[in-house]
């Protein structure tokens, strides 16, 4: 077993290590820095990533093989977790968590605890790749069958104006922190803004706005704005784990894996060495040639050390029991705490749909920024697919987008947003 590099950061109380998760990797890999991964030689990969990326390879995605490098959190969000985190521990039903501030929840984790698999899973839902506020502007979409070896159809070609979000609750680089006031009024731990779509003409202007509360037993609350009707919509929370319209995305798999945490069983089916995309060399992403434009490729790939938790909706509640998928496999990286894919599997056990992840580690999203520069590095998803295995459609989003007029795109822990952009009257108001 390769062993995790802990971090020298000691905490505030004595001398215990946190664990930063950097690993080597695996002396056994059947791939090697140089290598190309096609269909011709997957075979070579199966055993290092999810079935579902191992189906994008298959059906004509490439990886390039390079060599593993460490990814180091944001200086204040390690700082907040020398501090805070020894508060931290489960309730007594151990689904929830008391005691939380900010940084990471759980940083010493081990294998052997019989609730691991929900401490990494809120360890998830507290990670460092944004903490206060975060705005993508002007992304764009594209969805198309996956067809390999030919040229890219689109179906729908999709323009964003803003994915934004605001966390009230565990705040470590803009004021207020580390906890919004609001926090006491409204319970709430997020607020998320999807607005307005611009493209296609017939979605345009529509828009989704969703919070999440501290209320283990509190769903989420969603509305969306239809500008055919120009009505507010009310959404339950069995339309967010279900892709609509001629996309394979869904709001619960939007950044990862991210329904409320409460409402899944988790069961730890171990760590392992494998592949994931956390250098990605482009920004914006190459539309892969290879595959009908279903995946970014040719991307770096690396070997790295992942957690795998098996995630299943727990149908003795009303707020799940409309989920559509019988479980969902998290890949979450042990160091950056993000999941690079995310695996889900039909009522009769057969995997449906992949969700890959592509981020860049650096100190700004795209090279010729002017704006969204930071002091450190940080990670950025620069490219997303999500796609549905059996009907063999795929919805790639570029982040930055291919064509956007907004060249920097991320804007992370900057003040970007506030809480008044995360309501259902900007959204209305900001419909063309």
């Amino acid at each position: 077993m390769v062993r995790h590099v802990l971090g020298k950061t000691m905490l505030s109380v004595g001398t215990l290590a946190i664990g930063l998760c950097l690993v080597a990797a695996s002396a056994s890999a059947t791939v090697k820095p140089g290598d190309t991964i096609a269909p011709s030689n997957a075979a070579e990969v199966r055993e290092l990533v999810s079935p579902g990326v191992y189906y994008a390879v298959t059906h004509g995605m490439r990886m390039e093989i390079t060599a593993p490098d460490r990814i180091d959190w944001p200086p204040p969000y390690r700082e907040a977790t020398e501090k805070y985190s020894q508060q931290v521990r489960l309730t007594n039903d151990h689904r929830s968590m008391v005691g939380y501030i900010a940084g990471q929840a759980f940083p010493l984790i081990d294998p052997n605890d019989p609730y691991v698999a929900t401490k990494i899973m809120w360890n998830n839902v507290f990670r460092p790749i944004s903490t206060d506020d975060y705005d993508l502007r002007f992304y764009d979409c594209q969805s198309e069958y996956v067809r390999p070896g030919q040229d890219q159809k689109i179906i729908d070609d999709i323009e964003i104006g803003h994915y934004a979000g605001y966390n009230i609750v565990g705040r470590t680089e803009v004021e207020p922190m580390p906890i919004d006031p609001d926090f006491k009024q409204s319970g709430r731990l997020w607020a998320f803004a999807l607005y307005p779509v611009l493209a296609p003409q017939e979605a345009r202007g529509t828009g989704l706005i969703r919070y999440r509360y501290s209320d283990p037993n509190r769903g989420d609350d969603s509305w969306d704005w239809t500008p055919g009707t120009r009505r507010v919509r009310r959404l339950s929370e069995a339309i967010l784990s279900t892709a609509t319209g001629a996309q394979s995305y869904d709001p619960d798999h939007y950044a990862g894996f991210n329904p409320k945490t409460e409402q899944y069983n988790y069961r730890f089916l171990g760590e392992r060495e494998m592949l994931a995309s956390v250098h990605a060399e482009h920004s914006p992403e190459n539309t892969c040639p290879y595959d009908g434009g279903a995946t970014a490729c040719p991307e770096a790939w690396e070997m790295r050390h992942l957690y795998i938790v098996e995630a299943t909706p727990r149908r003795d509640l009303s707020d799940a029991s409309g989920a559509l998928d019988k479980s969902t496999d998290v890949y979450i990286d042990t160091e950056l705490c993000f999941e690079p894919y995310v695996d889900t599997y039909d009522q009769k056990g057969r995997l449906w749909r992949t969700h890959i992840y592509w981020l860049a580690f650096r100190d700004r999203p795209v090279p010729d920024a002017r704006v969204a520069i930071y002091p450190f590095k940080r990670e950025f998803v620069v490219g997303a697919a999500s796609i549905d295995t059996q009907g063999n459609f795929a919805t790639m989003c570029y982040l930055p987008g291919q064509h956007t007029p907004e060249r920097e795109c991320w804007y992370i822990n900057m003040g970007a947003i506030d809480k008044d952009f995360c309501t259902v009257k900007s959204m209305v108001a900001a419909a063309p």
